[in-house]
């Protein structure tokens, strides 16, 4: 019941948030933060219970699970599961979440009640997404979680949030119904191949079909992921979404959606169609390293700081696609390292700007520079995440983009080797922002309050959990460390033996013929 608990404490508070702000502001975000930390205590004893020093031993590939018939006559249940992958993305999930309520404390002003209740169902149904092993339950969480973030952006973004909005509810909305349409197809074949007729993930595993039916099944899943993932050429939702988002939403749209993306891949994709992913991987690592290199260029061309940010987490999330598609223990942990990194350090990021437009009412580069003078504290903070995005040693980002180009370098050096240049290019959009942004000339006399309180709060936080991530990779990865093994397993039990190339002895290589001396 715990698990249901997770999510259900999410929306009642939500519902109580709501209902708060039809008589006060102030209610509706302290019901939003109290419930939300409340929520994280609880998961940080169970993280310590299931995957602490001393933690609980599982006795298979999940630590909880509860499983209930839903709808028997259909082969639907209500069957949640959580191992250690679930585990670090709901704590993700639910650190953010508190993240947005305080960014959003002063900034949000107009049916504050709604704004929560809205934000605290986002929080939900993405827990909802990464608990879910049943994938009719898995589509109900994806396709709910997009109503409150149209919302978001409909209602407290900025000039052109109308636009945003409906592009990015017509991009991900196509999305999922190709991913329906491939979970209907893989629960029909799974029943006509075995005579049970289910949508349960620990079913579906190793379902005997074709490989042209494996292929435009995976092919519907992958469109979906890549969507929310932004993979190019399917990304051009997001610089518009992020945009005009208010920051809240910013941080919910890179911190968690762009994951939901990513954590389908590992979890459903590549294990229900592991010849099929095996045979499109080429392809998979081809976007990849275009998004990375696509990415980091728009990223430099931009004017406006928050859609220059925006552009950073296509390249980012490149890195991400490449792990998962070389498919070794290295690039998988990488991936989620950097699915983890990326979250906290673009979301600051994200609320850095959010900020800053606050005190300024610009976004314009053009009209920025020799704000360190006037705020040194927010200079110093806007570098430090500056160089954890481009990847310093030490902080988390850097943990995660070297195991994942190690890991590619065994499963394809060239895609590796490219997929470098995109550091190199970090490292000038990263310093260019820095550089135009707060250490140039103040043409303009800017003369801005630096942080404040709160502010400074929510930084210093996100700023330790970036030093613990470089500092300590050890307690992340080792809590997803068997999550990937369980996966890496199915895919290996069920892809065919001519596919996998065997290593060559290079102590025992027969040259031919021609090769021979004389």
């Amino acid at each position: 019941m715990i698990l249901t608990w997770l999510i259900a404490e999410i929306f009642a508070g939500g519902i109580l948030a709501w209902i708060a702000g039809r008589w006060s502001r102030f209610w509706p975000r302290v019901i939003s933060l109290v419930t939300l930390s409340v929520h994280m205590v609880i998961l940080i004893v169970l993280w310590v219970r299931y995957f602490g020093p001393v933690g609980y031993v599982a006795k298979g590939p999940w630590v909880i699970e509860v499983s209930y018939s839903w709808i028997p006559q259909l082969g639907i249940s209500y069957h949640l599961s959580m191992d250690g992958l679930s585990m670090l993305l709901i704590v993700l999930t639910n650190f953010l979440g508190i993240m947005a309520v305080a960014c959003s404390w002063n900034a949000i002003q107009e049916r504050v009640g709604f704004f929560h209740f809205n934000l605290l169902w986002i929080v939900a149904s993405i827990m909802g997404v990464f608990l879910a092993t049943d994938l009719f339950l898995f589509y109900f969480f994806w396709e709910m979680m997009l109503v409150p973030l149209y919302f978001l952006i409909g209602f407290w973004g900025y000039e052109n949030r109308t636009y945003a909005s409906i592009k990015f509810f017509i991009f991900t909305q196509a999305g999922g119904l190709l991913m329906l349409l491939a979970i209907l197809g893989l629960y029909f074949v799974h029943g006509r191949a075995t005579g049970v007729y289910t949508f349960d993930y620990n079913e579906l595993l190793g379902t005997p079909m074709s490989e042209s039916t494996a292929r435009w099944l995976m092919l519907g899943f992958f469109a979906a992921f890549a969507v929310k993932l932004q993979v190019v050429p399917l990304h051009t939702w997001l610089p518009d979404a992020h945009t005009q988002a208010p920051t809240a939403g910013s941080v919910d749209l890179a911190g968690l959606v762009l994951k939901v993306g990513a954590y389908g891949m590992i979890r459903f994709l590549v294990p229900l169609f592991p010849e099929a992913a095996l045979d499109f991987s080429d392809v998979a690592m081809g976007l990849a390293v275009a998004g990375i290199l696509y990415g980091a260029v728009m990223a430099f061309a931009q004017t406006d700081i928050k859609r220059l940010v925006a552009y950073t987490s296509i390249s980012h999330m490149g890195f991400v696609l490449l792990g998962i598609f070389a498919w070794n223990e290295l690039a998988l942990e990488g991936a989620v390292m950097i699915m983890l990194a990326h979250a906290i350090t673009t979301g600051a990021l994200f609320i850095l700007v959010g900020d800053l437009n606050d005190r300024i009412h610009t976004r314009d580069m053009g009209r920025m520079g020799g704000l360190w003078q006037t705020a040194p504290r927010m200079g110093g903070v806007a570098l430090f995440f500056a160089v954890a995005s481009l990847g310093l040693p030490g902080l988390g980002n850097f943990v995660g983009e070297f195991l994942v180009v190690l890991g590619t370098y065994q499963a394809n050096t060239t895609m590796a080797v490219v997929a470098t240049l995109g550091l190199i290019l970090s490292v000038v959009y990263s310093l260019w922002m820095i550089q135009v942004a707060f250490l140039g000339p103040n043409h303009v006399g800017w003369k801005l309050p630096d942080m404040n309180l709160r502010e400074g709060a929510i930084m210093a936080t996100m700023i330790a959990v970036v030093l613990w991530f470089g500092l300590y990779p050890q307690s992340i990865l080792a809590t997803a460390r068997q999550s990937i093994t369980n996966l890496q397993q199915i895919v290996a039990t069920t892809r065919p033996e001519e596919k996998t190339q065997a290593p060559v002895d290079p102590l025992n290589v027969v040259l031919p013929e021609e090769w021979e001396a004389p």
